[in-house]
């Protein structure tokens, strides 16, 4: 039986260390001293160099590139390492899940991954897991612990309305996207539209039609994750193509896999903003049309909340 321990500490990984700094910044916290290296056949070592014995920890890590089979490991292996140090509770802090978008059996014999890695994660030892904006919110239940789902539509939000665009419209890029774009566009109070696409295989996408009123308008496209960017760089241009004026984009996690990084430096997009859910390359920061913003707060919100027993729903009312 767990209990949550007298203190906290977190501890990190090395997908996104730069976020893991950030969130202990808010909390007025030092990032837990470990160390997670390989030795030479490629098995990853994970060494905690400070006591943890009934103490509520927090392990930052996401699934993404450029090793995303390592990170998941670095994961499991620090919670069993945390666990057989007698930790008061592990709350594994994911910002990015991968493999969330393997979530059902979309034809035979597909695996759900997305299960699979819940698995692992309860079987390591985890009692705990916060994230951001699942692929797919079915996710949820596919652990057998607590899990607080944070949304990344209130800072991108805020952001645009800051912003004071005039005449605009919310883009949802597929029909999966529809529900998180409608509450984008109450938040800004502007209409929406759907871009209708089909996929022909894996990571191409072709646009069929654009449903709604999109000519003269200013618009923001809104997806949780960007992966190759042919999604968002071809809806953006068919919006051109149909009279929109400028184009702006915004998700929760960029992926940024394969051609993206071209495909977004040459497209009508003119301002791409991106939550800091997984540590974008030096190349991307540097384009001058991607924004970065801070998850950090909220990470550390619903951390002092979780360790209080307070609602973390509450940070979206």
């Amino acid at each position: 039986m767990h209990t949550r321990g007298r203190k906290i500490k977190v501890f990190s990984g090395n997908a996104n260390q730069e976020l893991a700094k950030a969130i202990c910044g808010e909390l007025g916290l030092p990032l837990g001293d470990s160390v997670v290296k390989t030795f030479s056949d490629g098995e990853i070592s994970v060494n905690i160099n400070e006591t943890v014995r009934g103490v509520d920890v927090y392990v930052v890590q996401s699934f993404s590139l450029p090793y995303v089979n390592d990170y998941l490991m670095e994961l499991l292996i620090m919670i069993d390492a945390l666990k057989r140090a007698s930790a008061g509770r592990i709350t594994t802090v994911i910002p990015y899940y991968g493999y969330a978008r393997q979530d059902r059996k979309a034809k035979a014999r597909d695996p759900i991954s997305a299960k699979l890695v819940a698995n692992l994660i309860v079987a390591a030892g985890a009692d705990r897991v916060l994230t951001m904006d699942l692929h797919a919110s079915q996710i949820q239940g596919y652990f057998d612990i607590p899990l607080d789902h944070l949304r990344g539509v209130p800072i991108l939000a805020e952001y645009f309305k800051s912003k004071n665009i005039d005449n605009l419209v919310a883009v949802s890029p597929d029909l999966g996207s529809v529900t998180r774009t409608r509450d984008f566009s109450y938040k800004l109070d502007a209409p929406i539209a759907i871009v209708d696409k089909r996929r022909p295989e894996a990571n191409v996408s072709e646009i069929m039609n654009v449903i709604g009123e999109i000519e003269g308008k200013n618009v923001i496209l809104i997806d949780d994750m960007i992966d190759t960017a042919g999604t968002i760089v071809n809806a953006a241009k068919a919006l051109k193509d149909m009279g929109a004026k400028d184009i702006y984009a915004c998700c929760t996690h960029g992926v940024f896999s394969g051609p993206a990084l071209e495909r977004i430096k040459n497209s009508a997009i003119k301002e791409l903003v991106v939550l800091d859910t997984i540590n974008l390359s030096q190349d991307l920061r540097n384009l001058d049309n991607i924004t970065l913003l801070s998850v950090a707060p909220i990470f550390a919100e619903a951390i002092r909340r979780i360790f209080n027993n307070d609602s973390v729903s509450k940070l979206f009312d």
